[in-house]
């Protein structure tokens, strides 16, 4: 809007005729849009994940406690005994994207992974049972713990029985978006003790740098889409900017599909829509100046 109706007065014109450069004018916002990605990491990375997670946890201890309750998706679930779980999607009692690790002390770790699935409530109030649907489990070989037998199956029946000292707590278990830096960071080193896959938590690390550093991109590309609008044309201007913000957020939905698929790594998918919308700006900005 400020470039804009500066566009628009013809006082770009005016500034360019003096012989002041637009990257003279553009630097401060720069600068300032770097300021704010800063704060951003900072709130990112502490303030806003401790208020998810003290929000969830008041929320979670008002309710019944139940063994079904600990069944929380998109979090490294840790509050059965013997088991490491993960769910992408919980829908009452119907799951979609279910890992199951099981670490064994003289043997590699167990890996179930299913399609789908459901959770079955059972009388005693310490236990939960799984029902898995289309699925693998790689068992290991007893006598070669590096190999692995890989069995296929339909259906397949798992109780979970609640680990009594985590009941008693009343622990909760943090979701990545709730964790630190430092936090994710010892989360995958621990899970990484049992072979577990953590594109969850990989994601969400870099998804907090990357969409700090969203506002600096944001007046990278409206500079010169601000020059290109003129004053009388707020409707347009807010209608790009509406649009930009719609790219960028898409863009990043989509990287996050591709790097929890695990489809390359996750640092390039999470950098990727910041890097698009940047470079655009970048060459709309070199063209502004020189036309």
């Amino acid at each position: 809007l400020v470039f804009g109706r500066l566009s628009g007065d013809n006082e770009i014109v005016a500034i360019k005729a003096s012989g002041i450069n637009i990257y003279r004018l553009s630097s401060p916002l720069i600068v300032i849009g770097l300021l704010f990605s800063l704060l951003s990491i900072a709130l990112n990375n502490d303030i806003i994940p401790n208020m998810h997670f003290e929000s969830r946890k008041i929320v979670k201890n008002i309710g019944v406690k139940t063994p079904a309750a600990y069944l929380e998706p998109g979090t490294f679930i840790k509050s059965f005994k013997g088991y490491i779980i993960f769910i992408h999607e919980i829908d009452r009692n119907k799951l979609k994207g279910v890992r199951i690790y099981q670490p064994q002390d003289e043997l590699s770790t167990r890996t179930i992974i299913a399609e789908k699935g459901e959770f079955i409530t059972l009388d005693n109030q310490n236990a939960v049972k799984l029902k898995l649907i289309n699925g693998t489990s790689d068992e290991p070989n007893p006598k070669n713990p590096t190999n692995f037998y890989k069995l296929n199956f339909k259906t397949y029946y798992l109780t979970l029985n609640v680990d009594e000292s985590i009941a008693s707590s009343g622990y909760t278990e943090k979701k990545p978006k709730e964790m630190t830096f430092q936090e994710i960071k010892s989360e995958i080193k621990k899970l990484g003790r049992y072979h577990v896959d953590t594109p969850s938590l990989v994601t969400e690390f870099h998804r907090k740098i990357s969409i700090s550093f969203a506002s600096m991109v944001f007046i990278i590309i409206g500079i010169p889409l601000g020059i290109f609008t003129r004053r009388g044309e707020k409707t347009i201007q807010f209608a790009i900017a509406l649009g930009v913000i719609v790219v960028y957020y898409l863009l990043m939905a989509l990287s996050i599909a591709l790097s929890l698929k695990g489809i390359w790594s996750p640092c390039f998918w999470m950098y990727l829509p910041n890097i698009i919308i940047g470079v655009i700006g970048i060459i709309l900005l070199r063209k502004t100046i020189e036309s």
